[in-house]
Order: structure tokens, then C-alpha cells, then sequence
């Protein structure tokens, strides 16, 4: 390892963060290795990591002394917030601060920070078409994360922002699929009418986020935004009745009835999908499929994704 140059992972052990340790992992020879940073280096997921040869490091990324330590000796970072541990974005923004004023404590080379967009400037506080959440957030998870992104940039941080998109890993781990109803039949719910949902494999983002990497000085300063598809919700459950081998029904409840479905964070989320509806081609214009590809030549199409994975999908 003392030939590499190391990149502390935060997440490692996650979504994001672990496909960057998976994809530095495929690549021997690439010049870098992972460091892993977990909550829980004693975790089973953490110790199969070290027993793939990983650097494993006991780091908090809402505490700065443990990030300090976390970062030294180390040539770069990846820098990814839990929000939905707590789902507090003050928390979030918290976490964020604590990153990038470790990251220029230690003199990384290059940061990688996993924001996404503020929606705020689209939606105003004031703006009546979704309710203001958590005091002064739209969509919080979004907002904290796009609030944060001066943290790195007032602090000199040489940083890439990577804008990513709706994982279509929720399918499987976040509840996302599709679900049978009393006639038996499989209902997609996805609240966006026509529009089209851009999204991506997490195992991609790793991809992407090591591409950058490898690119040395190329993105730093930039932001990088990234996609795997964009399909409508119509689009996807055929894909998804396809690849189950039986139909799969796409339903669009209105942005208030999701809202009002109960279930934790669904006035987030409807808030969310409302302003990816709302704003389709701004929120595109973030994100470049093309841009994806050259960073990560293996890069998944949906149906791709659902080759690997359809079956992995809980249906209920």
C-alpha cells in the first residue's frame, strides 16, 4: 500500500461507499487502495472487508477529531452523508462540515463530495405547490446536501461534486418495488405521471466516483452528474413485468396522496418525486448518461441492472 495513493472511504461498508471500495478492489494495478471508514470496524461487513486485504478505520463523520485521524496519510476522500439514520438534515449538514474541514486539516489531493441539488432554488420556503418540511427544507435529504456544498469550496477543499441519482437498488433494500395487491396482481407505485426518473445502479457509483479519481486533477472544482437511465415509471414496470416474468402495473398516485401514505419519510419522498416532475428538465440537464459511461465503461442500463437483480426484488 505505501506505493498508493489512499482513499478514505466514508460509508464503506454501504451503499455508495462500498461500491468505491469494490471498484478500487477490481483494479489492482490501478495505483490506489481503500480505506475503510466504519461506525462499526467489528461489524461482519467490515471484517470481510479487512479480510480482503482493506484498510478498516473506526471513523465518526459527525466527529472531527476521529476524521482527522481517519484522513491522515491518506491522498483523497469520499465524502458521503447518512441522512436516513436520522433523517435529520441538520445532522446531515453537520456530518458535511466535519468532512470538509477534516479534509483540509489532513491536505487531501482531492475530495470527492456525493451532494445532490438544493431544490430550493426551484421551490422557495414560501412556495405553497409542497409543504415545508423539518422548518425550512423542501426536500431535506436533497437540500442538505446541495446547502453543504460551501463547506468544501469556502475551505480551499480540492473537490469533485457528484450529483447522483435515484438508486435503482431501492427496489430491493429501500422498499421501492413492486407490490402485489388482494387480486394478486403487481402494482408499481412511482408518483411522476409521464415524466421520466433518472436513475442508477449504486455499483456504478463507485464506478463513476473511481473513474474520477483516476483522472487525477480533470473534475476537481467541477461538478460531475450521473445517470444509468432515465425511464418513466410506465417504462420501468415493463422492464420490471419483463425481467419477474409476469405484468407489473405502473400506478401514479397524485404528489398529495403519496404524501399522505404514512409510511416514514412519505411526505419526503412525495415531496421529492413532485420536484423531479415539477422540474423534469432541470433536473436532467444535471445529469449526463454520456459522461457516466466514459468515467465507468460498465455502466448499466436498467434492463442490465435487472438482469443481475430482478430476482433479488422482495415482492410482497
Amino acid at each position: 500500500m505505501a506505493d498508493k495513493k489512499i482513499i478514505a472511504v466514508a460509508g464503506a461498508t454501504g451503499a455508495q461507499g462500498g461500491a468505491l471500495v469494490r471498484a478500487i478492489l477490481e483494479d489492482p494495478e490501478g495505483g490506489f487502495a481503500a480505506r475503510a471508514l466504519t461506525r462499526n470496524p467489528d461489524s461482519e461487513s467490515a471484517k470481510a472487508l479487512a479480510a480482503q486485504g482493506v484498510e478498516v478505520v473506526a471513523a465518526d463523520i459527525g466527529d472531527l477529531e476521529s476524521m482527522e485521524r481517519a484522513y491522515a496519510g491518506a491522498y483523497g476522500a469520499y465524502c458521503v452523508t447518512f441522512f436516513w439514520q436520522d433523517m435529520s438534515a441538520d445532522n446531515e449538514m453537520h456530518q458535511a462540515e466535519t468532512m470538509a474541514e477534516a479534509a483540509k486539516r489532513a491536505g487531501l489531493h482531492h475530495v470527492i463530495w456525493s451532494t445532490l441539488d438544493d431544490t430550493r432554488k426551484w421551490i422557495p420556503l414560501d412556495d405553497d405547490r409542497m409543504p415545508t418540511l423539518q422548518d425550512k427544507y423542501k426536500v431535506p435529504h436533497f437540500d442538505a446536501k446541495g446547502a453543504s456544498d460551501h463547506f468544501f469550496t469556502d475551505r480551499g477543499v480540492p473537490t469533485t461534486f457528484l450529483n447522483t441519482s435515484f438508486y435503482w437498488d431501492n427496489f430491493i433494500h429501500f422498499g421501492s418495488g413492486p407490490k402485489r395487491g388482494e387480486d394478486g396482481k403487481l402494482r408499481f407505485v412511482l408518483p411522476m405521471g409521464e415524466k421520466r426518473l433518472p436513475g442508477i445502479a449504486v455499483e456504478d457509483i463507485g464506478r463513476v466516483a473511481y473513474g474520477i479519481f483516476k483522472r487525477g486533477d480533470e473534475y476537481i472544482g467541477k461538478t460531475v452528474g450521473i445517470a444509468g437511465g432515465m425511464l418513466s415509471g410506465a417504462e420501468m414496470a415493463a422492464a420490471m413485468s419483463k425481467a419477474l416474468g409476469e405484468e407489473v402495473v405502473h400506478l401514479s398516485p397524485s404528489f398529495d396522496e403519496y404524501r399522505g401514505y404514512g409510511f416514514p419519510a412519505a411526505d419526503e419522498l412525495g415531496n421529492m418525486f413532485q420536484m423531479k416532475h415539477d422540474f423534469e428538465e432541470e433536473y436532467h440537464a444535471q445529469r449526463d448518461i454520456e459522461l457516466a459511461r466514459e468515467l465507468n465503461p460498465k455502466l448499466q442500463s436498467f434492463d442490465n441492472w435487472l438482469a443481475k437483480h430482478a430476482s433479488e426484488i422482495p415482492i410482497e
